[in-house]
């Protein structure tokens, strides 16, 4: 069995119930979907978009403390988050919803209709 979403650093257990809400249940699952894919799932299931829950996630999978992040490196994260932001707003977090809303995209996905 894998380790729990909370043995990466910088998560905690409302971190765990996030991921599960959005299908990733373990610490390898996690680290396997990386920091902006597993945040874009996070805000493709409701959750509401936070820089430093972004930030805190990307340097817990480097086994940094969330704090850690500083001057350009927090700059550059500050863009990629904007960019994953962007794309769950548009509703193309995985390119696929040919303009649609994204609630509308989201539940044709989620309900395994599909996006026509």
């Amino acid at each position: 069995m894998s380790d729990p979403v909370s043995a990466i650093r910088n998560l905690g257990p409302a971190s765990v119930t996030q991921f599960a809400r959005a299908g990733i249940h373990t610490a390898d699952e996690l680290r396997e979907i990386g920091a902006d894919g597993a945040y874009a799932r996070l805000l493709a299931h409701g959750q509401r978009p936070h820089f430093i829950g972004f930030y805190a996630l990307v340097m817990g999978l480097q086994g940094r403390p969330w704090n850690d992040c500083k001057g350009a490196e927090k700059d550059a994260l500050r863009a990629r988050f904007d960019a994953i932001c962007a794309k769950a707003r548009d509703g193309n977090d995985d390119g696929a919803s040919d303009g649609l809303p994204a609630d509308l995209a989201r539940f044709l996905r989620d309900t395994g209709i599909g996006v026509p």
